[in-house]
């Protein structure tokens, strides 16, 4: 897929142009053009360095939502060597906003869930955005009822703008649904990682996020409500998102600060869009690493510190005067 670039990418756009203009104009003598390509190539690094070390909020969901991204089935083609996807919540239908099956991924035997969205329009209204239906969450509870019934621990990659809001939704009891894998989330006595890939909003992330640990892409967000979301109710103007995006405090730095999340896990310079490859190597290390450590722990261990790993969200220390 042609890389489109961001709005804040076009001054390397611009610099590359260049590089690719005198390269041509010199292709048959590039030593006269030695010390002229030497000083463009390193204004060019200096300026992609500034611009991804600085990134703001919402320069990073900008990045979560380039076209381009991987998502989970993205990864379980780069990371999972055998996988079986598993349809249907046995109750109303099969949701492809919300997909998961049996796996391996390296030495371990796995359960995976996971939001996915489509690279293009046609793949976009097949798997409804990333945004799931309830029987989407009752077919991963039901995943990972099998995983907890046959010891394997459980994986889930979030990626989500939410869970669809529409009529259909609501009667079919989306609140209901995503409040029991809440409550059942918490009783599995398998290992649960979760990884946040793009985009994780509100209960639709949550929906699939009850985990022993919670890791997040670099790039990735982490939020109750989306920036443009939050800038409609607040300033009653989505122009506003920038500022909200800032104010929500949902990027994987301030998450780790607040203890919400982990880990965050690096991606490629510019986005895991970049790198397929890279994005999914790192993804796979830190993954089968926490989950050797929590293999570690015995059933209820593992259960009581998930259980006190949420309850301690949300914690204040109050001054006394």
């Amino acid at each position: 897929m042609k890389l489109t670039p961001l709005e804040f990418e076009k001054p390397l756009v611009e610099l590359e142009k260049k590089i690719e203009a005198i390269k041509l104009q010199f292709k048959d003598h590039i030593v006269d053009a030695g010390p002229q390509l030497e000083a463009l190539e390193a204004k060019l690094k200096e300026e992609r360095e500034h611009i991804y070390r600085n990134l703001s909020p919402w320069q990073r969901v900008q990045i979560v939502r380039h076209p381009a991204r991987p998502y989970t089935l993205d990864y379980l083609k780069l990371i999972a060597g055998d996988f079986m996807e598993m349809s249907g919540d046995r109750c109303f239908g099969n949701d492809l906003a919300l997909v998961g099956g049996l796996a391996q991924i390296g030495d371990e035997k796995v359960m995976i869930i996971g939001h996915q969205k489509g690279h293009d329009t046609k793949q976009n209204i097949r798997h409804n955005f990333g945004l799931a239906h309830p029987e989407g969450y009752r077919k991963a509870l039901r995943l990972m009822r099998l995983a907890d019934k046959f010891g394997l621990p459980i994986i889930s990659f979030i990626d989500t703008p939410g869970a669809y809001p529409g009529i259909a939704s609501e009667e079919r009891h989306i609140a209901e649904a995503i409040a029991v894998n809440l409550r059942e989330m918490f009783t599995f006595s398998v290992p649960i990682v979760a990884v946040v890939l793009g985009e994780g909003g509100s209960g639709g992330a949550l929906g699939i996020g009850v985990a022993d640990r919670v890791l997040i892409l670099e790039n990735a967000y982490y939020s109750v409500i989306s920036p443009e979301g939050c800038a409609a109710i607040l300033w009653k103007d989505q122009a506003h998102a920038p500022k909200a995006a800032a104010a929500l405090k949902m990027t994987s730095p301030d998450l780790l600060a607040l203890k919400l999340v982990d880990e965050v896990i690096p991606e490629p310079a510019g986005g895991a869009h970049q790198s397929w490859e890279a994005a999914a190597e790192s993804v796979k290390a830190v993954v089968l690493r926490h989950i050797k450590e929590l293999k570690q722990l015995d059933e209820e261990e593992l259960k009581e510190k998930r259980y006190g790993k949420f309850r301690a969200f949300g914690e204040v220390a109050e001054a006394i005067i």
